[in-house]
């Protein structure tokens, strides 16, 4: 019986993996579940499966959450803030993480669980974005087993031979081609991009996602942000790397190998196949997703993503030559300047100028040092702020 902590249970990626680990009964159990405050919906969660430990942010919601429980005669323990969430992480007793906690609140207790060697399923890429270095660094330190879960990953992931690790160029890889669905403003006419509201932003054509990672798409910052990641994850230079828009989300990504083979991987747009396949490896299980039919799809399409309509994409890689915490820097920015958007304070296409001028205006530094690289994640949320206030 494998023990499983979910790191933001409530979120989209934490409800598709309570829904795969619910299939597999007699060998998965949730041992621990963490929320930002939905005290209702944790609730719900804890009736469901009966976690033996529970997280919430901040005291208050955890204190509501206990007495909700106790109504309830369930013997669950609460916890509260960031130590909860490293404590539960890295838990003797648990065998895999998933890190599905949004932005770079994640990134401490997806390290501690690298740091307690476990097989952690990563979906949240802001761990590699902010610290890709150090976290590399500790995952070979720490005999961890780091599977990625987001959808064009964990294509990668697949496509790739088992050895990868000693070095693609080893193992006959030639590209990486990183899919994208190219979000819902994909054809949409540039001069309108300004009118673009929240609301057009977080419908997302495909995927089911939190309002962050939808704008994110939106803006294809999520690309950008992947394509740090897959440097990471991969071992790869930033060229070796291409965005391929592809709307119709069923080619996940693929690999392209020195013979003149491309490997993809294809599926319908479910979550829980990622989320099997890395709970599972090296074994298949049960996802509960639907099977592909390709007659019912009918027709693939591929284009080129162009970097003049979403700028976003010509930032990520501008983070990644200039390294350092330049890509903390740039995710900083990003995460504040969404956060803005979505309160109705910018307009869309003002979220790349104002990341930009951070990434232009914060000097980047030594990614080695988790204390540099948290001290200029700050500054880089203080240069936007300060814009803010100069806009509001």
């Amino acid at each position: 019986m494998k023990q499983v902590t979910i790191l933001g249970a409530t979120g989209s990626i934490g409800q598709s993996t309570l829904d795969v680990l619910a299939r597999h009964p007699n060998d998965y159990r949730v041992f621990a579940v963490t929320a930002n405050t939905q005290v209702d919906r944790m609730l719900e969660i804890c009736q469901l499966h009966q976690p033996k430990v529970t997280v919430m942010s901040d005291a208050d919601s955890a204190q509501r959450l206990r007495g909700q429980l106790r109504e309830r005669s369930l013997d669950i323990e609460v916890l509260c803030g960031e130590s909860g969430l490293v404590e539960v992480a890295s838990d003797p007793a648990v065998d895999s993480v998933m890190a599905a906690i949004v932005g770079s609140v994640g990134l401490m207790p997806t390290l501690a669980a690298v740091r307690a060697g476990k097989r952690v399923l990563l979906a949240n890429k802001e761990s590699l974005v902010m610290a890709g270095h150090l976290f590399m660094h500790e995952v070979a330190a720490h005999d961890a087993q780091l599977i990625p879960i987001d959808s064009e990953h964990n294509a990668i992931f697949q496509c790739l031979p088992a050895g990868y690790p000693v070095g693609l160029a080893a193992c006959g890889v030639r590209r990486i081609l990183l899919t994208g669905s190219g979000g819902p403003f994909r054809q949409t006419p540039l001069e309108d991009f300004a009118s673009i509201t929240p609301a057009q932003a977080i419908n997302h054509p495909n995927w089911s996602m939190g309002p962050k990672i939808s704008v994110d798409s939106a803006t294809m910052m999520n690309k950008g942000l992947e394509l740090v990641e897959a440097c990471w994850l991969f071992g790869v230079d930033q060229r070796q790397i291409d965005i391929v828009l592809h709307p119709q989300s069923i080619v996940h990504s693929m690999v392209s190998y020195n013979d003149g083979s491309v490997l993809a991987q294809m599926g319908n747009p479910d979550m829980r196949t990622p989320i099997a396949n890395a709970l599972a490896w090296p074994r298949r299980m049960d996802s509960g997703v639907e099977p592909l039919d390709l007659i019912a799809v009918g027709q693939l399409e591929f284009a080129q993503a162009d970097e003049v309509r979403f700028p976003c994409l010509r930032l990520a890689r501008q983070a990644v030559q200039q390294g350092g915490t330049s890509m903390a820097i740039m995710n900083a920015a990003n995460e504040v300047a969404v956060e803005a958007f979505l309160q109705g304070r910018i307009l869309f296409t003002q979220i790349p100028e104002l990341i930009e001028m951070t990434m232009n205006s914060v000097t980047f530094s030594d990614p080695d040092d988790l204390q540099q690289i948290l001290h200029d994640d700050r500054a880089a949320r203080t240069c936007v702020d300060n814009a803010l206030t100069g806009l509001d």
